[in-house]
């Protein structure tokens, strides 16, 4: 089980800095834990970069599924995650629904539909990123229902819409498109720009609003601060890389088409600065 721990954080560390630096400034002992998590969303998360077809990304979910309401077949200790995960899941009393309804948001990624609206993005964020900082949370309340419920959703849904159009090259060449339609009609911008690596005036205007949006949500995270416990601030602490990443795509030059990174020492110092001020500065 050391081994399964150990690939955990590796898994993490290579994978997803932004969480993986956020993990150092928890409590040792509850590290492991994170990394274990951290490590499932980050297999769940690259689903579709793993599998050419749609079926089998389904496939792969399932998997992950049956392992976690332990129905599935095959010896669990084969699959590092799945093993350390099991493990934190029942030590920390992590909510199987929580975990599975992380998978089931995951299933959008495998599709190219559109979100109809803005509600439905909201929620997809609430799904993958509230949800995931919930079940740190609760990791690090050793177990117990977190405080804090309404500043981890907003905070949640604010990093995962910065997340996505940070990530909107990427998404734009495997031909995903996480804005939704009615933000799209609103500014009269085109699918088809954003196929062919159009960066319109419409599609720099959607995209605008979107990152509004997100700004509305840190804002609200921002009025439930007083509520958040100092204990579990290491589960959202990767919200204060929201404000930075955001200011980058307001710059003169920015281009949509380019993939929006913060250098490695930006992102350190935020992170340091946030915990320092218990995400006083960040928000």
């Amino acid at each position: 089980m050391q081994d399964a721990f150990r690939y955990c954080e590796e898994l993490v560390r290579d994978g997803d800095k932004d969480r993986y630096l956020a993990i150092l400034f928890a409590p040792a002992k509850y590290r492991r834990a994170l990394f274990a998590l951290y490590a499932f969303n980050y297999e769940i998360a690259r689903v579709r970069e793993l599998t050419r077809e749609a079926m089998a990304g389904e496939i792969r979910l399932q998997w992950w599924s049956e392992i976690l309401t332990g129905t599935g077949r095959g010896e669990i200790s084969a699959y590092p995650v799945a093993a350390a995960l099991r493990d934190v899941a029942v030590r920390y009393a992590l909510p199987p629904q929580a975990l599975a309804d992380v998978i089931e948001a995951r299933r959008r990624d495998l599709s190219n539909q559109l979100m109809p609206d803005i509600a439905s993005l909201e929620t997809y964020a609430a799904r993958t990123s509230s949800s995931l900082m919930h079940l740190a949370a609760r990791i690090l309340s050793d177990g117990r229902t977190p405080a804090a419920a309404e500043f981890i959703h907003h905070a949640g849904i604010s990093y995962a819409f910065t997340g996505l159009l940070a990530a909107f090259a990427i998404h734009a060449a495997r031909g995903q498109l996480y804005v939704p339609l009615e933000v799209l009609d609103r500014h009269r911008a085109r699918v088809e720009d954003v196929h062919t690596g159009k960066a319109t005036v419409e599609l720099r205007a959607a995209l605008a609003e979107l990152r509004r949006h997100a700004r509305a949500h840190l804002a609200a995270a921002g009025r439930c601060l007083g509520d958040l416990p100092a204990s579990i601030m290491p589960a959202v602490l990767p919200i204060a890389l929201v404000k930075p990443t955001l200011r980058r795509m307001e710059r003169r030059f920015y281009d949509p088409f380019q993939i929006v990174r913060l250098p490695q020492w930006r992102r350190q110092w935020s992170l340091w600065r946030a915990a320092r001020t218990n995400l006083g500065s960040a928000l």
